[in-house]
């Protein structure tokens, strides 16, 4: 199974991290060079609805939450600095550069993208259409997660499809139940009456990427 995991997303272009600079003021948190809990992480992370939540439910896990918007980002530091808590890390950045220089290869436990831009217009944007996903996966401890969510049937299609067909990896779609309150877009989108889907992809044993070293 492995050499078909290798010739199906290894025949991709490949990701070149060693094109992107670090994004302005880098630093690596001490969080993520000392691994003291396990570490999830969150792309998107708005003005924090799901990373406060996650993180006050989980504290035997470190969430780092990204979110590159000025405004939403400022709401949701603001929120996090009056709860202090000490397992999450808010972080102002384009998640790609950040991940590429601060991440360590099979290093995170679960990674968390709730109701990211649809890019309808642009569908070589869409994350798992993007040779980056590659690169994402390879942080990804094996046994762990990639959760994407979204009200857009066509993204999530697609992402199951790329899923299959692509990456190769086990997956699992399903409806977010009408009840769900995890992202101001999930308890928006639901309380119009919107059908939001969830897939849920694991990563195998054996499974390799061309960035694992």
């Amino acid at each position: 199974m492995t050499d078909n995991l290798e010739l199906s997303h290894q025949q991709q272009r490949a990701f070149q991290p060693q094109k992107l600079s670090a994004p302005r003021n880098f630093m690596i948190p001490a969080v993520v060079a000392n691994r003291p809990l396990p570490m999830v992480l969150e792309i998107g992370a708005g003005k924090g609805k799901h990373a406060l939540s996650f993180a006050r439910q989980s504290p035997d896990k470190h969430l780092i939450a990204i979110e590159r918007t000025r405004n939403k980002f400022d709401a949701f530091t603001k929120l996090a600095e009056q709860q202090k808590l000490s397992n999450l890390s808010a972080i102002h950045a384009d998640a790609i550069a950040w991940i590429v220089h601060a991440i360590a290869p099979n290093s995170i436990e679960r990674i968390f993208i709730l109701y990211p831009n649809p890019e309808q217009h642009n569908p070589n944007q869409q994350w798992l259409n993007m040779p980056f996903f590659e690169f994402l996966l390879s942080r990804l401890q094996v046994g762990g997660e990639v959760i994407l969510a979204t009200n857009i049937e066509a993204y999530i299609d697609n992402a199951e499809r790329q899923a299959n067909e692509v990456w190769r990896l086990p997956n699992t779609r399903h409806q977010v139940a009408s009840d769900s309150q995890r992202t101001h877009f999930e308890v928006k989108y639901l309380a119009r009456g919107e059908t939001c889907w969830q897939l849920t992809l694991r990563k195998p044993e054996g499974y390799k990427t061309r960035f694992d070293n």
